[in-house]
């Protein structure tokens, strides 16, 4: 009889285990990267057109309110219908709304490309063309964020996948203007041709590398139930929630309307045109970009961290803003602007995992959907409304910047309250109450 010393040996089913994670943690990091290549061609869509929009305004003859419309339509129909596509995604699947939504963003760029080409009522062409693309957007990226809550179990591995999807999307504002001021110089409509191209290339990789959970089909909930849990969700967490959906509204008005106020003075007032002009309007989004990252590895899945981030990066970006008033100089206006977008990069992956691992996974899709949303209406508001306050003085602009931040470091200081952690005591009722949502929050195919 031998005995053995088990512990010498290999156990062959822990090796193979190991093997298959390694295997599967492979296969997510493809995932991700497929999943983040639609906030980029979506970004590109948008923030590409922003240092054109002054070329645009000449070739077209129309005014900076008319050329600012280009960013807003494109919005607005955003903001009306991702809900509805958060909702669709929550029924029929994240890639079943994904796919079709990106083709739709694709023919949108053909319209408004072949119309900047060739038609003579181009601004009305083009305009439909963009109001195509919002339909194509309000599809796709916003239903990417839950989609990686979907993906993964671990709190940690959310935040780590939601900072690699907005650091995509920042990328994609970093990129954006210096690509956007490059082809403009060759032609100036030639932005809008690439629009379909970046579509295409997304709709590879999202059906060739991306696999979705499967989901039950006890676990798709009618149109009836979805609209009890969304009352439901509002009523124990509409505080912290509406908090949230306001900063990100405000993060994008005052990143939009100050992007669209640095396209117009930098030629009209600096004398900095093409692919320089585009380097220069980079400059905070570089910042915006890396900061995003950083913050999206660190914040893991400490609430309490999220919320004193979200609050610490308004306040810097208010601050930034008003420090503008006192002076025109370039490079103080750049210096301050590479701080504001510190700012905001540390806050978006803070918002994106406060609401992603907040929210069951069953109405995941609908409420930052609707988070989605309201970013857009940042987004839809920022351009027309800096157009209007560019009229007014160079104060105004940042004037107006750094009270509508002071309100979202408000909203985050008062309104976002993460639970306690174990230890730290919490509230039994609230807790009963999240418990409650959790058991309604399981519908059943009616």
């Amino acid at each position: 009889m031998f005995l053995y010393d088990f512990k010498a040996f290999p156990n062959t089913n822990e090796g193979n285990s190991t093997v298959v994670e390694d295997i599967m943690e492979a296969k997510k990091k493809w995932d991700l990267l497929a999943l983040a290549s639609i906030p980029l061609v979506m970004t590109l869509g948008n923030s590409m057109l922003i240092p054109v929009l002054p070329d645009i305004e000449k070739k077209l003859n129309i005014s900076s309110f008319q050329v600012s419309m280009i960013i807003t339509v494109y919005s607005v129909v955003a903001i009306l219908l991702i809900p509805i596509a958060g909702y669709l995604s929550d029924r029929f699947g994240r890639k079943k709304i994904i796919i079709p939504s990106l083709l739709i963003a694709g023919i949108g760029g053909l319209i408004s490309g072949w119309a900047a080409w060739q038609s003579d009522h181009a601004f009305m062409v083009i305009l439909i063309g963009r109001f195509l693309q919002g339909i194509g957007s309000s599809g796709a990226a916003p239903v990417v964020l839950p989609l990686v809550g979907d993906m993964f179990q671990d709190e940690k591995e959310v935040s780590s996948g939601l900072g690699l999807i907005e650091t995509s999307n920042t990328i994609g504002k970093v990129i954006s203007p210096i690509l956007g001021a490059y082809l403009a110089t060759i032609i100036w409509f030639l932005p809008f041709w690439l629009i379909p191209v970046f579509c295409v290339i997304s709709i590879v990789f999202v059906l060739f590398l991306v696999k979705v959970p499967k989901k039950k089909e006890q676990e798709k909930q009618s149109f009836k139930e979805f609209v009890k849990n969304i009352k439901e969700i509002f009523h124990i967490e509409g505080k912290w929630l509406t908090a949230i959906f306001l900063i990100g509204g405000i993060i994008m008005f005052v990143l939009f309307g100050i992007l669209f106020y640095l396209s117009t003075i930098l030629e009209e007032k600096y004398n900095i045109h093409g692919v320089m002009k585009g380097l220069v309007i980079a400059v905070p989004l570089l910042a915006l970009s890396i900061c995003s990252y950083i913050a999206g590895k660190k914040i893991k899945q400490n609430k309490v961290v999220m919320k004193w981030c979200t609050f610490l990066s308004m306040v810097l970006l208010g601050g930034s803003a008003f420090l503008i008033t006192f002076t025109e100089n370039v490079y103080f206006l750049l210096g301050a602007l590479f701080v504001a977008g510190i700012g905001i990069g540390a806050a978006l992956p803070s918002l994106d995992a406060l609401i992603t691992e907040g929210i069951e996974k069953e109405a995941r899709g609908t409420i930052t959907s609707i988070y989605s949303s309201m970013r857009f209406v940042g987004v839809a508001l920022g351009p027309p409304i800096y157009a209007i306050l560019m009229k007014s003085s160079h104060e105004m602009v940042f004037y107006t910047s750094a009270g509508v931040s002071a309100v979202a470091a408000l909203a985050a200081f008062f309104a976002i309250k993460p639970e306690k952690e174990k230890g730290g005591g919490g509230d039994k009722e609230n807790k009963d109450k999240k418990q409650q949502q959790v058991d309604n929050l399981k519908p059943a195919l009616e």
